[in-house]
């Protein structure tokens, strides 16, 4: 086990360790899992160390040097001093904390020598379960309207993720990839690979998933898991785009079937992508779990 100032790399054994510490915080935020801290490890080169009673995860985005929140108890602003100052000695380029989540903002606002910014690309899309099974009334129209051409038009079948249909999912992703042209973009590059990390280790890392058949071929598969007592996070869906409203779908009986003990399903950020912003708002999120960025002011 690491501790600071001293950080490793983030594997697959670390979950009996770093699970159980994002359990206990209840987080609402998506990042504040080990299945995404582990998938998309390579991309943010996330390391994690224990300092005290916090865990510390620290990463690095477009060359920038960045933490996440300090997990654990609250007084946090000395600890978040603490990782910005060893953030600096990572590339001397100024570090920032990313994507901390509404709890720790609040502890650190008024703290002296932080500044705290608001990151509205990065907030979270909270959604009442209910609503994303039932689609209720006219503000889901829409869905439901792609939804009933899909079963008419289409014999497709709903199957737990299981061993049998992750090869076909890792086809999909690799062809979703190849009509992308992954190759010429790294992010999406990197989609592909934290994807491909969730399927080949969906049973070592407690997921629940669902894939979608249609004609008897695997053509749409969500994966996620329970954030916390009362939220499941969606991490990955994927769908056969030539397919119309088979997104609707996969995102209702993914809900429907797995999830309808919960009170809310995160699904995560928009990153500011215009499309994306707008297909998550016309699911009528009932919240934005907002997230901040937090400098040395």
């Amino acid at each position: 086990m690491p501790h600071f100032p001293d950080f490793q790399d983030i594997t697959l054994e670390d979950r009996t360790i770093l699970s159980p510490l994002l359990w206990a915080y209840q987080p609402e935020s998506s990042e504040l899992s080990f299945t995404n801290l582990f998938c998309w490890r390579a991309h943010y080169r996330f390391r994690w160390s224990i300092y005290q009673d916090w865990l510390l995860v620290i990463g690095e985005v477009e060359g920038r040097p960045f933490g996440l929140p300090p997990i654990g108890p609250g007084g946090r602003a000395p600890i978040v001093r603490l990782l910005l100052e060893r953030l600096a000695q990572e590339k001397g380029s100024q570090p920032f904390l990313w994507r901390v989540d509404g709890r720790c903002a609040e502890e650190l606002r008024g703290a002296h020598g932080l500044a705290i910014e608001e990151d509205r690309d990065q907030f979270d899309y909270l959604y009442r379960t209910s609503d994303l099974v039932e689609l209720p009334g006219k503000p889901y129209h829409g869905q439901k309207n792609h939804i009933n051409r899909l079963r008419a038009e289409h014999a497709f079948h709903s199957r737990p993720l299981e061993e049998s249909i992750i090869p076909p999912c890792l086809e999909m992703v690799d062809a979703w990839c190849a009509l992308r042209r992954c190759e010429d973009d790294l992010g999406l590059f990197d989609e592909w690979e934290a994807v491909r990390q969730a399927l080949t280790h969906f049973y070592q890392l407690d997921c629940s998933g669902l894939a979608i058949e249609v004609e008897g071929k695997v053509e749409a598969f969500s994966l996620g898991e329970l954030l916390n007592a009362q939220t499941a996070v969606i991490h990955f869906e994927k769908a056969n785009p030539a397919i119309r409203g088979l997104y609707p779908l996969i995102n209702q009986q993914f809900a429907a079937l797995h999830w309808a003990e919960t009170s809310f399903i995160n699904r995560e950020q928009d990153l500011g992508e215009e499309g994306l912003r707008a297909a998550k708002l016309s699911y009528h999120p009932v919240r934005l779990a907002p997230k901040y960025q937090v400098r040395t002011a």
